[in-house]
């Protein structure tokens, strides 16, 4: 069915299984038993007796109708046995994850960085599937991203912000090669005002999926974290920029190493400062770096003065 604008709904479906069928057909306890044990088995194909017997049902019969149900779709059948499609997979992962079935409550977790606007020890909260890092004193949001409930399972609260670092990193990497992280769709990348104050920013960062809307803001930094020059900086200057939290670099989450060299075309400057040196990047309205220069601090001019 499509849309009275002509667009095309996402319920629409051309040679394959449409979406609201798909759904109705892993809605089953025994289907979700099925696709549990193919999970759980040490080596895949599996055959159909040894299914039946892991799922535990006596009725044949029965249980190959829950089978045939599941084949070609999410599960194929092989002449060793039975194994997953990619589909299939999802299904039990996103299981795993807990995005379908679980609703945490999490206390706060009181951080060791703090506010790179007044320096009050940061706390990161957990709501709705979202953990969130912001000063419990000023107000600053430090990001606020999806983080499903399968990543809290037999974690400290350390190992917790470490994953979420690791994600964090993850997201944007791919925002900004242009895949959703949610659905490998076309991300779109633009700079743009922070008008809706979301991030405290003056300028941000966002990424738009055109295929199922999810979006991704940040400041102009946070897309340098892999950058190799950034890296190779902070390992000169002793530190390992690739397990340091992205919150405790105020170049990440705040405007006050940014500045705009020009808004047509956009033309942006991150100024990381690290003992007596500077690094200073050169973005576009691509976030492609135009070029980077390691300086002085004590001696180079001041690189908050745009250039024209």
């Amino acid at each position: 069915m499509s849309s009275e604008t002509g667009e095309s709904s996402f319920q629409d479906c051309e040679d394959c299984l449409a979406p609201a069928e798909a759904f109705s057909v892993i809605a089953n306890e025994t289907r979700l038993s099925i696709l549990e044990a193919l999970w759980q088995s040490p080596e895949r194909p599996v055959s159909f007796s040894e299914l039946r017997k892991e799922v535990e049902m006596r009725d044949s019969a029965q249980f190959n109708y829950h089978l045939q149900q599941l084949t070609d779709h999410f599960v194929v059948q092989t002449d060793a046995g039975y194994d997953f499609r990619q589909a299939g997979k999802k299904v039990v992962r996103a299981v795993l994850a807990g995005s379908f079935n679980e609703r945490p409550q999490v206390k706060p977790i009181e951080l060791s960085e703090t506010c790179v606007d007044c320096g009050a020890p940061l706390r990161a909260d957990y709501h709705d599937e979202m953990l969130g890092i912001e000063c419990p004193d000023c107000g600053k949001p430090h990001g606020r991203y999806p983080f499903p409930p399968g990543g809290l399972n037999d974690r400290t609260d350390d190992e917790v912000m470490d994953a979420f670092n690791q994600r964090v990193r993850h997201l944007h990497c791919l925002a900004a090669d242009g895949v959703c992280p949610e659905c490998n769709g076309k991300m779109g990348t633009t700079i743009t005002r922070d008008t809706e104050d979301l991030l405290g920013l003056e300028v941000r960062v966002d990424h738009r999926c055109q295929q199922c809307h999810h979006q991704l803001y940040s400041a102009v930094g946070l897309s340098l974290l892999d950058q190799s020059e950034v890296v190779t900086f902070h390992r000169d200057h002793g530190i390992d920029l690739c397990t340091k939290p992205y919150w405790d670099l105020a170049w990440c989450v705040s405007d006050e190493y940014t500045t705009v060299l020009s808004t047509d075309p956009w033309k942006i400057r991150v100024t990381i400062p690290l003992d007596d040196e500077e690094l200073r990047v050169t973005l576009d309205g691509d976030l492609a770096v135009l070029g980077t220069e390691r300086v002085d601090a004590t001696t180079a001019p001041d690189a908050k003065q745009p250039v024209s």
